[in-house]
């Protein structure tokens, strides 16, 4: 009688939590808005209520089996837990880079909220966690592109606003070459500047400024299939061309300085946006030309935030990047500065559009309308080269431009496009030393990964062991670093 008692009382316990998991999983999937999850049902109430399946069946063996199958288990549910939650909610970032200097710092480590923008549906699903793409020591592919999804995001608490910080996948990052070293360049202005080079060489390069825009496409046609073909026939020194698919692309971190609709314009430095100027950041970054009397003191380096990836800069080119209270401290400091001033729009790398001259520098850019999904654009030749991108990459259509200069989208002749995703315009705060949107263009809305609440890890690259933990920097949140 007692025994029986104890089986009820048991087997309420186990309906009580078979009821709870199963509510939490059904909200789960009316979340994701995805009914073909109802498939892991049956599983769930095998567990709690049935039992006809021996989920732990090495608890009966002995020895090591036993002990082994322990970890085993301990390992394979760790790591789905892991992968569901970095998939869904959040993951960790760490800051690779001084191009957000000296807003975030290199070492920062980030808590990144998937659910701040709303998680997407993978579009690679079968992946080894807590990798990106790429598995460490055996370098080969973490993940299997069969399946393959179509882009999708659940709903989440909002949307990404003017400058917001934000996690994204880097949208060059879509072609690259598999050689190592090579891995972290941008293929296409590889790809570019080594055509040129192959171009003026054979005595076929041209002044673009000349020509008009059908000609102008035609030679950066040219240039571009000149470099390509080159790095395909060096697979020994570049490696293989390879694709990533979206979400296996590197993460990058940048500000938000331009949404979907606006029209941007880079003015002597200054961000406009539909014509009014767009707040700096509170420790934004530009390079200045300087010529010091003598060796400049480590202690003042720290004190003015000055990194030694800084002063490697200085030593090499006599420029350093600098934020407004540093260059004012070091332009008083009479004893040490004899010279100090802007590095006014010299050139780093090449910038977008990659195909087509425009004339802009990185100090004096656009301007340029950001895409807006379901907003339309008059296309022309001259505009083209800033959108095809976006057209052919990121939304999936054939275009191509004919001999007259006709352009044909999907085989139909298009005078106009309307856009299918929102973009973003995206930059540094450090702002002569950022590979952003100034060099490889719009970031879709398929690319957003998720956005930095808080910095729950610092330690600073220049100060090895205990010394460089930033302890001031642990736990802020990132909204509150304009």
């Amino acid at each position: 009688m007692i025994d029986k008692q104890k089986q009820n009382l048991n087997m309420k316990v186990q309906w009580a939590k078979f009821a709870v998991v199963l509510a939490l999983y059904l909200l789960f999937l009316i979340w994701v808005e995805s009914w073909l999850g109802l498939i892991v049902v049956p599983f769930i109430f095998d567990v709690y209520i049935t039992k006809k399946i021996h989920w732990q069946w090495w608890k009966d063996e002995e020895g090591p089996v036993r002990f082994i199958m322990s970890w085993v288990d301990a390992l394979v549910f760790a790591l789905v837990a892991v992968y569901f939650i970095n998939l869904f909610f959040f993951q960790n970032y760490v800051i690779p880079s001084s191009s957000l200097e000296k807003s975030l710092l290199t070492g920062d480590y980030l808590f990144v909220s998937k659910v701040s923008y709303g998680p997407r549906i993978p579009e690679t699903p079968l992946t080894m966690p807590l990798t990106q793409h790429t598995l460490p020591l055996v370098n080969v592919k973490s993940y299997v592109e069969w399946p393959h999804w179509d882009y999708r995001r659940v709903k989440g608490l909002g949307n990404v606003k003017l400058n917001d910080i934000v996690v994204f996948n880097y949208p060059a990052g879509d072609t690259l070459c598999n050689e190592e070293r090579y891995q972290a360049n941008d293929y296409y202005q590889m790809v570019y500047s080594i055509g040129d080079q192959i171009l003026e060489q054979n005595g076929q390069q041209q002044d673009v400024r000349v020509l008009n825009p059908l000609q102008q496409r035609r030679y950066f046609e040219k240039v571009y299939a000149a470099g390509r073909n080159y790095i395909a026939s060096m697979p020994g020194e570049y490696g293989d061309i390879i694709s990533r698919p979206t979400d296996r692309r590197e993460n990058y971190v940048k500000r938000c300085v331009g949404l979907p609709g606006q029209t941007l314009q880079i003015k002597n430095r200054i961000v406009y946006l539909d014509g009014k100027a767009n707040k700096e950041p509170d420790n934004v970054q530009y390079t200045y030309k300087m010529k010091l009397k003598g060796e400049f003191p480590v202690e003042l380096a720290d004190e003015l935030g000055i990194t030694n990836e800084d002063l490697l800069m200085y030593n090499q080119s006599g420029v350093i990047p600098l934020t407004k209270k540093a260059c004012l401290a070091l332009k008083a400091n009479k004893n040490l500065v004899e010279s100090i001033s802007i590095n006014a729009d010299a050139i780093y790398g090449d910038l977008y559009p990659l195909n087509a001259y425009t004339g802009w520098t990185r100090d004096n850019y656009g301007p340029v309308w950001i895409p807006k999904k379901g907003k339309s654009i008059q296309l022309n030749l001259k505009n083209l080269p800033i959108y095809e991108r976006c057209i052919k990459v990121y939304e999936g259509n054939d275009l191509k431009v004919d001999s007259q200069g006709n352009i044909f989208i999907n085989g139909k002749l298009a005078k106009s496009y309307t856009f299918k995703l929102d973009y973003y315009w995206m930059m540094g705060d450090n702002r002569h030393n950022s590979a952003d949107s100034r060099y490889w263009g719009f970031v879709p809305e398929d690319h957003i990964v998720g956005k930095p609440i808080f910095i729950w890890w610092s330690h600073s690259p220049d100060h090895p062991g205990f010394s460089g933990i930033r302890w001031n920097r642990l736990f802020n949140f990132v909204d509150n670093i304009k």
